[in-house]
């Protein structure tokens, strides 16, 4: 029976998790820090002592393999192993698919400004490709706040403003380079018709199925667990159709 931890700061988890459920069966441990939210905005070193504390808290329910939900601290850090799996941009499929070779990266502030961001384009893209990094730290927040459900007027005024950018030159793919964004999609495309926007969600959960091979559970399961507000957690879950009991991990 194959034992999944999977965590971040709060819901871009989801976005992974569901990808997963649609593609394999398996024991899900879902852990959202929602005491640390935002880590888009945390430093290298308070970033490295939450994941250090975080895998150290997951590894005691014996996951068979752990996902760090999040491309903040996947770029910043160095933390991919044989069992941790981490979520960077998929520059690979961006450069397939882009046509004007111009290609957007929306991550958190810190991602953007991180040297493990500016290393890993230099290692993965030729300088024939032209690459926008921008900063989506208030497109996360309307996630996590819940507005992306509750306030579509506002949702819409936020995106069109945060990324006038997309409009001013020819990007025609977008990273959705924070697992909240995702979420967002459906604005996202609406808003920007002509930009292909890709979710990293997909490329993971392929290679955690290659690891899998015949270890998959007979069927789904999930725990929730939060460093936070159990009720008021619980409460933004439910407006997402997840009605999971929430429990309470002390970090």
């Amino acid at each position: 029976m194959a034992k999944i931890a999977v965590f971040d700061s709060g819901l871009g988890s989801l976005s992974i998790i569901q990808e997963m459920q649609k593609t394999f069966k398996s024991e899900i441990i879902y852990f959202a820090d929602s005491q640390n939210f935002p880590y888009g905005k945390k430093s290298q070193a308070q970033l490295q002592r939450i994941m250090n504390k975080s895998i150290a808290l997951l590894e005691k329910f014996s996951p068979d393999f752990i996902v760090v939900a999040s491309n903040t601290p996947s770029l910043m850090l160095n933390l991919s192993t044989k069992r941790i799996f981490d979520v960077k941009p998929p520059l690979k499929q961006a450069k397939k698919l882009t046509e004007s070779k111009q290609i957007g990266i929306l991550a958190t502030e810190s991602a953007i400004k991180s040297k493990g961001l500016s290393k890993y384009i230099e290692k993965n893209v030729s300088k024939s490709f032209k690459i926008f990094k921008i900063n989506g730290s208030n497109l996360v927040e309307l996630v996590e706040s819940g507005k992306f459900l509750t306030h579509k007027k506002y949702c819409k005024q936020i995106i069109k403003k945060e990324l006038q950018l997309l409009n001013q030159n020819s990007i025609d793919v977008v990273t959705l380079s924070s697992t909240h964004l995702p979420f967002l999609r459906k604005y996202l495309e609406k808003e920007f018709p002509k930009i292909q926007f890709i979710d990293p969600g997909s490329i993971v959960t392929k290679k955690i199925l290659s690891k899998l091979k015949n270890n998959q559970s007979k069927r789904n399961s999930l725990k929730i667990f939060t460093t936070g507000n159990t009720k008021k957690f619980q409460a933004k879950l439910s407006k997402i159709g997840i009605k999971n009991k929430v429990n309470f991990l002390p970090f």
